[in-house]
């Protein structure tokens, strides 16, 4: 079993700043991406920001704002969110496709979310 684990949402005023985490756990072989999706109310899910081989890959919403990092040893990503308007408010949801000891090709996991608010 693999789990992936978020936590660092909650509410912020506007220009402020939050920092999401999520720890990936379980029978992982091997972390091919970790990534951030994000859902509003009545949208679809849409990319925030992905990191693969340690390069990083923004979405059009999280550029010049957001910045994606990883921990590899502790199978963990980051996203450091600056300049929050209240359109960032969505839940936010951990990504990653990854090896696991249950199945021979990758699979995508992903996190329960975490409720980010932008409100004043």
């Amino acid at each position: 079993q693999v789990q992936l684990v978020e936590s660092g949402g909650g509410l912020v005023q506007p220009g402020g700043s939050l920092r999401l985490s999520c720890a990936a756990s379980g029978s992982i072989l091997s972390i091919i991406s970790m990534a951030w999706y994000r859902q509003a109310p009545g949208k679809q899910r849409e990319l925030v920001a992905d990191i693969t081989s340690g390069r990083p890959k923004y979405g059009d919403s999280a550029k010049g704002r957001f910045t994606i990092s990883r921990d590899n040893a502790k199978a963990t990503v980051y996203l450091q969110m600056n300049s929050l308007n209240p359109e960032d408010t969505a839940v936010y949801y951990c990504n990653s496709r990854l090896y696991s000891g249950s199945y021979p090709f990758p699979k995508d996991y992903w996190g329960q979310g975490t409720q980010v608010t932008v409100s004043s």
